[in-house]
């Protein structure tokens, strides 16, 4: 909060995707980069913390995706923003039942906050894991981009849309409330013909222009086309809805206000899968049709594993594995409110779980 006031003090105001990368990603007072924010006791909790089966599944769906691309010699799994450690730990745990696609396996850990990197090398201690500063560290493949709550917490653009008239959101600090406030400025002309490039304009109201997701995208395309593989990414997210607001703040598993307390809570927003699924395509990729998490789950047979793995336990533990599996599944829960996407070069379709 204090590096954010003093940035103000200079510039009185700033853009809030700016404010979003100092309070989630800034090296000393960064949310990320301080604490582990994932977790029961923490702030919120992830599919992979819920339960092992759903690294299982996504395990699976690698070997079978690996078999589609005739088993290449070498495989390179990409996590981007591996949180702390639980997935990648429960892939490496599967696969290695794989021997083929083990022999061949790289894993590269894409992560910003060396907090969360030393949490990860507590859990993950196998020679096939390396860490990555930035994607384009990578030189060869296939590849297989695998983001789990990746892309919502990244920084956004808003604006806001009145009669032909476009307003750019910015914080500033307030002298007279002694707080932090939004306020829109007039959007520069780059901005306003980026977003209708992309095609985000409908009625007046909010715009969210995910301006590092676009960046991300744009990186991963290029990858893809030149070592071939595909991208697998779970969020939350919508794929109709226009001009929304959804930005978002949690602390202690509860929404908050997302200027109330910036450096020491999640921020996030959903994600506009019908513009990331537009943008892929123009990039020469197939996208298979965007599913909720619920149906590539159960297509992938989460609740056939389940019932095999709960045979012969009691019936307390039982109940807990059924327990975590509605919470996969649901559709009150993250069953539906995650949307699941994937993409690949052009060939032939590949479309398990889709």
């Amino acid at each position: 909060m204090n590096k954010i006031i003093n940035i103000l003090k200079e510039r009185k105001s700033i853009p809030l995707d700016k404010f979003i990368d100092i309070s989630l990603y800034d090296k000393k007072y960064g949310y990320y980069m301080k604490k582990n924010p994932i977790g029961k006791k923490n702030d919120f909790i992830t599919s992979p913390l819920i339960s092992n089966l759903f690294g299982e599944m996504i395990a699976i769906w690698c070997v079978s995706f690996w078999e589609h691309l005739g088993k290449p010699s070498k495989i390179i799994i990409v996590e981007m923003g591996p949180g702390d450690g639980s997935l990648c730990s429960d892939l490496l745990i599967t696969l290695k039942n794989f021997k083929n696609f083990f022999s061949c396996l790289e894993i590269k850990l894409f992560e910003k906050s060396d907090k969360l990197k030393k949490i990860q090398k507590i859990k993950i201690r196998n020679k096939k894991v390396q860490w990555i500063k930035k994607i384009n560290d990578i030189k060869s493949g296939p590849i297989i981009f695998i983001g789990n709550e990746f892309f919502d917490a990244l920084p956004i653009k808003q604006v806001y849309k009145k009669r032909k008239k476009f307003f750019e959101k910015y914080v500033t600090f307030s002298k007279f409330n002694k707080k932090l406030e939004f306020l829109y400025k007039k959007a520069n002309k780059k901005l306003i013909l980026d977003i209708k490039k992309h095609n985000l304009i409908s009625n007046d109201g909010v715009i969210e222009y995910p301006i590092e997701a676009i960046e991300y995208l744009k990186i991963i395309s290029k990858k893809l086309k030149k070592y071939n593989g595909g991208l697998l990414s779970f969020d939350y997210g919508y794929l109709n809805k226009k001009n929304q607001d959804t930005l978002q703040s949690v602390q202690k598993h509860n929404y908050v206000d997302v200027l109330s307390n910036p450096g020491n809570t999640d921020i996030t927003s959903h994600i506009n899968y019908k513009l990331f699924s537009k943008f892929l395509i123009k990039n020469n990729l197939l996208v298979e049709k965007i599913v909720n998490q619920n149906e590539f789950l159960q297509k992938l047979g989460i609740v056939e594993r389940a019932n095999k793995f709960s045979k012969n336990k009691s019936f307390k533990k039982k109940a807990e594995i059924y327990y975590r599996l509605k919470r996969l599944l649901n559709y009150g829960e993250m069953g539906n409110l995650f949307k699941v996407l994937f993409a690949k070069k052009k060939s032939k379709r590949f479309s398990l779980g889709f």
